[in-house]
């Protein structure tokens, strides 16, 4: 009886432990796609996150990326066209589909916009998500 309430605490403990400690997952991804953003995102969305005024929206803080995964991997997927509003803004240049990024590359640079620049939207987009998506 002592030994199953020792290894029924011990398990509880466990679990409580690691739903306090950060998704090793998610922070390899952050990571990843700190690299991804450089790379492809950064000459529009500028390393603050800022965009370009009156050109490219920007990523930090923004309203934007508040929407469904799926909105955001369709955007990266697909590109964008016609008149987008952020923060109150209206920018209307298009963005063209980065459907060359691999599914990972585009889970983890959507997972670095959400957590960084201020920005602090639950969950983790895998690139299973991406792959479900790709057209």
């Amino acid at each position: 009886m002592i030994k199953l309430l020792t290894i029924s605490l011990f398990s509880v403990a466990i679990f409580l432990l690691s739903s306090f400690m950060p998704d090793q997952n998610l922070s390899e991804s952050i990571n990843g796609g700190k690299e991804v953003y450089t790379l492809f995102c950064q000459s529009c969305h500028m390393e603050d996150g800022k965009g370009t005024p009156d050109i490219n929206p920007p990523v930090a803080k923004a309203d934007y990326i508040k929407k469904p995964a799926k909105t955001l991997i369709g955007v990266i997927l697909n590109g964008q066209s016609g008149e987008v509003v952020e923060n109150g803004k209206k920018f209307n240049i298009p963005m063209p589909a980065q459907n060359y990024l691999s599914d990972i590359q585009i889970a983890d640079v959507l997972n670095y916009v959400r957590n960084s620049w201020g920005n602090k939207i639950p969950g983790t987009i895998t690139p299973a998500m991406v792959k479900a998506l790709r057209k």
